[in-house]
């Protein structure tokens, strides 16, 4: 009778710091196997099998399951004195880390090369010190903090709809997507083969621009849309008339939206007032993320919008509903996970993060 596999437990934070090492391209393949071998006897893999599945022996995963089952995380850390001693002095390695917040006179940040030189050691030591450190002068993420002054009570009215949607109701994740230009590459690009990406050329023939307005039924992901040549009051009137004759008329419709001039016309409010069953829900200014219809809009950019050659605005148009076609005919849905509270926690933290440097 073979012998019963010793499982191991960890704390579901240990578990997601395992994932993020064994995910990560900032720490050393040591690390990510370690990180690897736990996660794999997380899982009730044997030893054998799993020393099999990363190629490396059953002594080496004992020792580290050992460790992890003693020590946990910190039992995954080589022991002090292990190893070859370090040629760079710690005082380099602290300037090549703390220099690289602060940029060199008339630039925005180092480059490895710069800092080479600055620093007095080698490019790949530079390397190798950011990466340990996590630090990417080269990276800059964008962002926006909305200045609602009634933020939160937006997010949770928008977040109660996505988790908790009314009964006998239609919840539509509505925007428009306006300028979707008709661009023709001037030259004929090469296909995709192995070895070798595909190509575009930089320049363009512009054709001119479509508007395209959706809405994203969020219980099943099938969109109701039509594109426009302009998005006015009136393109956006015309697309709620389709959308009450397109939804079944005994739903109440709640409709998520942004805070677009053209959605709150005099007009628009009082055709929405001579039809009770149409909601407006606007999301908070500068939180276009909110809206669910975004990462459709997204999807359609990478899938046919950016990388393609149109010669018009009309086959333009003809590959973008061949495209709303094709999505539903099998629609799935867009499902929010993020908990609300945590993400009021980051921006509560980002705005304090803001608040220092702008006092700074």
């Amino acid at each position: 009778m073979a012998r019963p596999i010793k499982q191991l437990y960890a704390e579901p934070d240990v578990a997601k710091e395992l994932r993020r090492r064994a995910r990560s391209t900032a720490i050393g393949a040591r690390d990510k196997e370690r990180a690897n071998i736990i996660l794999l006897r997380l899982d009730g893999v044997g030893v054998e099998a799993v020393a099999e599945r990363l190629k490396t022996t059953p002594k080496r995963v004992s020792l580290w399951s050992r460790r992890f089952e003693t020590l946990g995380l910190v039992g995954l850390d080589d022991k002090p004195g292990r190893g070859r001693k370090p040629s760079i002095s710690n005082a380099k390695v602290a300037r090549v880390v703390t220099e690289a917040t602060r940029p060199p006179q008339g630039k925005t940040r180092w480059s490895i090369r710069s800092m080479s030189r600055h620093a007095g050691v080698s490019p790949s030591t530079v390397q190798r010190i950011w990466s340990k450190n996590d630090l990417k002068p080269h990276r800059v993420k964008t962002f926006k903090l909305s200045n609602d002054p009634k933020f939160e009570e937006k997010f949770w009215d928008v977040i109660g709809l996505y988790l908790h949607p009314p009964t006998k109701a239609l919840v539509l994740c509505c925007d428009e997507k306006s300028q979707c230009q008709a661009l023709e590459r001037t030259q004929l690009g090469l296909p995709l083969a192995p070895r070798r990406t595909r190509t575009m050329t930089h320049d363009y023939t512009r054709h001119g621009t479509v508007t395209l307005f959706a809405a994203l039924v969020q219980l099943t992901g099938e969109l109701i849309a039509r594109t426009e040549a302009s998005h006015t009051h009136v393109e956006w009137l015309r697309f709620l008339k389709q959308i009450d004759r397109d939804t079944p008329p005994d739903l109440e419709l709640h409709l998520i939206a942004d805070n677009y001039a053209t959605h709150k016309h005099p007009k628009v409010r009082a055709w929405l007032k001579k039809h009770p069953r149409f909601k407006m829900h606007f999301t908070p200014t500068s939180s276009s993320w909110l809206n669910l219809v975004e990462r459709f809009f997204a999807d359609l950019t990478g899938d046919v919008i950016r990388a393609g050659s149109f010669t018009s605005v009309n086959e333009l148009v003809r590959d973008i509903k061949a495209y709303l076609a094709e999505r539903n005919a099998n629609p799935k849905p867009y499902k929010w996970k993020a908990a609300g509270a945590e993400i009021l926690s980051q921006i509560n933290h980002a705005r304090t993060n803001l608040d220092k440097a702008e006092a700074a």
